[in-house]
């Protein structure tokens, strides 16, 4: 704010000068043949009285800025229209005086209208056969600019730049209210913010990107002559255009000559600055998602999209938030980890190739804040072409005899996140963890023994004609991989083999119900029709411990960062910073945790993971079996995690993570759940290269963080002396286990005992154990000498990730 004198005069007599002329101007204009009556004088000067005096000035749309959590890759650009606001001091010195020789050599002069302009361009337009000329000063010329921006209704907007003479007066009237109000490099500086140079490029910021690949503040001579004699017609003299080229190369000539004019340059400077060829790049500022800097941070860019638009804070409604995220000039620093990303992009092409039907999908979560490190999967991230279609035809039989097209090799569908139809995938013995959680909430310790059976009669109820009915009756009956006895099993050595016969009994011990609402807690959500019912009535989804509803890798991976966090669950989030066009940080940016599960039943429920990856704490009871046991040594970090297939391998998944980073993968067909295409584990194409090769690399550099063992108590429980049963009938040696509150079991394999044949030889576990627990009664053959020591009976069969039904 300022006000200043001018030599010719005040600003009361620019006032009423200014009104004189406008009338006479105006109206020469309009009605040449009246154009010096008394009665146009008159009337322009009343009307020019009577308009109004402020300028409400809105801010224009800006573009928005996404970048990568290192706050400088760019990620993608968002615009309604593409222009940045720069300050003046980074606006090149021969930009501010070239604009000024194109459109304003008086402009430090004037009180925002030039009368000796005015004049001339009336005395010019009164003559036959001259061109017309008009009078608009730069702040005039701001002034219809600022209008148009700040219209709220079409009707506005077209009023603010039609040549009549209501507008040239308003215009006039507020441009002097505006050179009062701001100084001359203000008012510069917003011109150059607001102008248009063509090619979608607003503002002098996003023209010198356009044209020439720089900022503002490197614009040479030629350059800015270029940028500024487009502003008058950015169509006609558009450099980038055969018939365009032409005028923009004469009209940056006569800027130069004009510079020289202004003696904003010497004459040597504007010999050598036209000797200069014409060379201008037409690069468009890409604009969304299918324009990412890095067309497979597609999928991440959408998935920012979708939770921008989720979020109130940016609007009411969705067309306000979609508005404000592509006109509101935020600098987002998204959560994207590039070095997690681009381990994940090339790990998950490696596997499978993008014109492969099956989709290898990872997503990466930290721990502890929710954020979403990467989003992977063998696919472009781009709408097929209708005219020229490249996506193979749609593997799903009924789609294909239609000829309608999947979606690879490229798609925009939100295949790891879930939306507009995609509901997720299987993902198998993954979900046994949530068992696990439940069990221990019910005080049911890891050590919790159980025989597990080949095949497991439940009182689940679900259809007798359903192959996992126990035959003739409509009880479900799970078996494990291979069919085969999974033998005396804990929570370690259950989890780490995937005994399908050990789970389903636990869930149907501590109720299904709490199982479902577990997965809830720790972030799985239900998105399909049929999950949401089997929800309802959870207390008889019998098969959900072995994965058997559909989730994505998003929710996966963020279910096991909530243990990793020690039971605090946070809301995945794109981003962790945003800053508004002024620099303000928003806290819509920050994490969003609370506390879901108990620290100890995290950490407990963490050592059991441990067992299925390869690693074990100090106090876990893992076994030698293990479904994924190559990630500890391949990742190089204590890690944990779990494998998982369902159903006659229709779908693979793994998880796999340390304290920072939480990996979550499936493989599946999204075209057709129903595929004929066997998912794979540890070969090269299948799910689980993709996931630990994405952890290892995501971890390089980083420092091991080891997860915390659990306590005695939630992992022991209560333990109890095993009564000595040897050399006394088995009959006896039940009773006596039962006796001190164990449940036990006969082996079916005679082992060599100083016992007399069919007599207890001893037990398995022997000392103690957990109270409640399964206790093995071994039996004598007779043989003589006693082995030196008792063993688990039953050898736990199967393949990895234990499925439902097998």
């Amino acid at each position: 704010m300022r006000k200043r004198d001018h030599n010719v005069l005040t600003n009361g007599a620019s006032l009423l000068v200014c009104g004189l002329l406008a009338g006479v101007v105006v109206a020469a204009a309009a009605f040449p043949a009246v154009a010096m009556s008394g009665l146009a004088a008159k009337a322009g000067a009343e009307t020019f009285g009577a308009l109004p005096t402020e300028l409400t000035v809105a801010r224009a749309p800006q573009i928005s800025y996404l970048l990568a959590s290192d706050g400088k890759t760019p990620l993608a650009t968002m615009y309604d229209e593409n222009r940045r606001d720069v300050k003046l001091a980074d606006i090149s010195p021969y930009m501010q005086k070239a604009i000024i020789a194109a459109e304003d050599h008086d402009f430090y002069k004037h009180n925002g209208v030039d009368i000796n302009g005015v004049a001339r361009a009336f005395v010019n337009n009164q003559s036959e056969g001259s061109g017309r000329q008009g009078a608009s000063t730069l702040t005039m010329q701001y002034v219809r600019l600022a209008i148009a921006y700040s219209a709220t209704h079409p009707a506005d907007v077209v009023a603010a730049t039609e040549d009549t003479s209501a507008r040239k007066l308003r215009e006039m009237r507020l441009a002097l209210q505006v050179d009062k109000e701001f100084s001359k490099d203000e008012i510069l500086t917003r011109y150059l913010n607001l102008a248009s140079f063509g090619n979608g490029a607003y503002g002098i910021y996003a023209a010198s990107q356009v044209y020439f690949g720089k900022p503002p503040s490197k614009l040479k001579i030629e350059e800015a002559a270029l940028l500024a004699g487009m502003v008058k017609a950015p169509t006609t003299n558009d450099p980038t255009t055969e018939g365009g080229y032409p005028k923009a190369l004469e009209r940056r000539d006569y800027v130069i000559d004009n510079m020289v004019e202004t003696k904003a340059i010497t004459q040597q400077e504007a010999d050598a600055a036209k000797a200069v060829p014409l060379k201008v790049q037409d690069k468009r500022t890409p604009n969304g998602c299918v324009a990412a800097n890095v067309n497979s941070w597609g999928f991440f860019c959408d998935y920012f999209y979708r939770w921008w638009m989720q979020q109130e804070t940016f609007g009411s409604t969705t067309y306000d938030r979609e508005r404000r995220l592509k006109s509101g000039g935020y600098t987002v620093v998204t959560s994207i980890d590039k070095q997690a990303q681009e381990g994940a992009d090339k790990a998950v092409r490696k596997a499978k190739k993008e014109t492969s039907k099956e989709a290898a999908m990872v997503a990466v979560v930290e721990p502890g804040t929710g954020r979403v490190r990467a989003l992977a999967v063998n696919r472009q991230f781009k709408l097929d072409d209708p005219k020229n279609p490249k996506n193979k035809i749609a593997s799903n039989p009924a789609k294909s005899r239609k000829g309608i097209r999947g979606n690879y090799p490229a798609t925009v569908n939100p295949l790891l996140t879930g939306g507009d139809g995609i509901t997720g995938y299987q993902a198998g013995s993954t979900f046994k963890i949530f068992t696990i959680v439940a069990a221990l909430e019910k005080g049911i310790p890891l050590s919790y023994s159980m025989n597990a059976p080949a095949m497991f009669k439940s009182e689940y109820i679900i259809d007798s004609s359903s192959d996992a009915a126990c035959p003739g009756t409509h009880f479900y009956c799970p078996t494990n991989s291979g069919k085969k006895a999974g033998g005396v099993q804990n929570m370690w050595t259950a989890f780490g083999q995937s005994i399908n016969t050990y789970f389903v009994p636990l869930q149907q011990q501590v109720g299904a119900e709490n199982v479902v609402k577990a997965a809830k807690r720790l972030g799985i959500n239900f998105r399909a029709e049929e999950d949401l019912g089997l929800e309802k009535g959870a207390h008889q989804w019998g098969a959900f411990t072995l994965g058997v509803s559909q989730t994505t890798p998003l929710d996966l991976a963020n279910a096991y960062a909530t243990l990793a966090a020690d039971g605090t669950f946070c809301e995945p989030i794109p981003v962790q910073e945003i800053r508004d066009p002024e620099g303000n940080k928003l806290d819509i940016a920050n994490p969003r945790c609370e506390k879901r599960v108990s620290t100890e039943v995290a950490r407990a429920a963490v050592d059991a993971a441990r067992c299925p990856v390869g690693d074990n704490s100090t106090t876990s009871k893992c076994g030698s079996s293990r479904t994924a046991g190559n990630v500890r040594s391949d990742v190089g970090f204590p890690v944990a995690g779990k494998s998982g297939t369902t159903d006659s391998e229709k779908t693979a998944a793994l998880v796999a993570m340390t304290k920072q980073y939480s990996v979550a993968g499936i493989m599946a067909d999204p075209d057709w759940p129903q595929t004929n295409v066997e998912m794979k584990h540890e070969e090269a194409d299948g799910i689980n290269p993709p996931v630990w090769q994405t952890l290892r690399d995501a971890m390089k550099g980083k420092k091991p963080i080891p997860f915390e063992p659990p306590g005695q108590k939630i992992s022991e429980g209560d333990q109890r002396s095993i009564p000595d049963v040897k050399c006394v009938s088995v009959e006896q040696a039940r009773n006596r286990l039962k006796g001190a509150s164990f449940e036990p079991v006969v082996s079916s394999t005679k082992i060599a005992s100083p016992c007399k044949a069919g007599e207890a030889a001893g037990t398995s576990p022997e000392g103690r154990t957990i109270k409640g627990g399964v206790v093995t009664i071994l039996v004598s053959n007779g043989g003589g000498a006693a082995p030196p020591g008792n063993a688990p009976t039953g050898q736990p069969g199967g393949r990895p990730g234990g499925r439902p039904g097998g």
